[in-house]
């Protein structure tokens, strides 16, 4: 079970410092509270993926998802990120938070498979990749690296509407991918040419995992 209640993880993360200028091209939207509470209380409570393990927060932004892991007891968390910016604004939200289990790595993530990505060396990666609206397929290669770099789970969060092209993909790469939830993605209005105050997408939260070889079956 998860070590605090869900609303109280929601308070916290409630406090944390987000973008004050996001970077259109990166796609910078903070995960806000009510998403990352619920998406990190679900992976502890129902899968025990975050208390005592080693995780990686692939385009962690301001933090809201690797303070969160490490608030429900992570045993190490890992945000990387290709914004020295956001990682300036996540850094200061480890030191108000006090959290001293988080580190942060400059880099970028689209560049293949570089040494610091260790290969199914992390127990769970999350993420919320940037939904491909500027560079068509980032989303594909977070998703990517993060199987890539996880040994038992990744979580993740993808537009329903490409729902059947990320499923067939991680299928491709040898991952299953179970829908857990489906949530109105509210975006404000953050960047000029936005004409709305928001704007709802519709987004799946997906818990994509590794199927058992039959040697791992007998073993287990």
């Amino acid at each position: 079970m998860a070590c605090i209640k869900r609303k109280h993880l929601e308070q916290y993360l409630e406090d944390i410092e987000v973008f004050e200028n996001p970077k259109v091209e990166l796609e910078q939207y903070p995960t806000k509270p009510h998403i990352a509470s619920h998406m990190l209380y679900t992976m502890q409570a129902s899968y025990g993926d975050v208390e005592n393990k080693l995780i990686a927060d692939l385009g962690c932004g301001c933090g809201a998802l690797s303070l969160g892991a490490a608030m429900l007891g992570a045993g190490t968390v890992v945000g990387y990120d290709v914004d020295p910016d956001a990682l300036e604004i996540w850094n200061a939200n480890c030191a108000e938070m006090e959290i001293t289990t988080c580190q942060a790595v400059l880099c970028d993530l689209t560049q293949g498979f570089p040494s610091y990505s260790f290969p199914k060396q992390f127990d769970t990666v999350i993420m919320n990749p940037p939904f491909g609206t500027k560079r068509k397929g980032i989303d594909m290669e977070f998703l990517q690296m993060a199987l890539h770099m996880a040994s038992t789970a990744v979580y993740s969060l993808h537009k329903t509407s490409t729902r059947d092209h990320v499923l067939s993909k991680a299928e491709k790469w040898g991952a299953k991918g179970e829908v857990l939830a489906e949530l109105r993605y509210d975006l404000p209005a953050s960047y000029r040419f936005h004409k709305k105050q928001t704007v709802d997408i519709e987004v799946d939260f997906i818990r994509f995992s590794f199927p058992k070889t039959k040697c791992e079956k007998v073993k287990s």
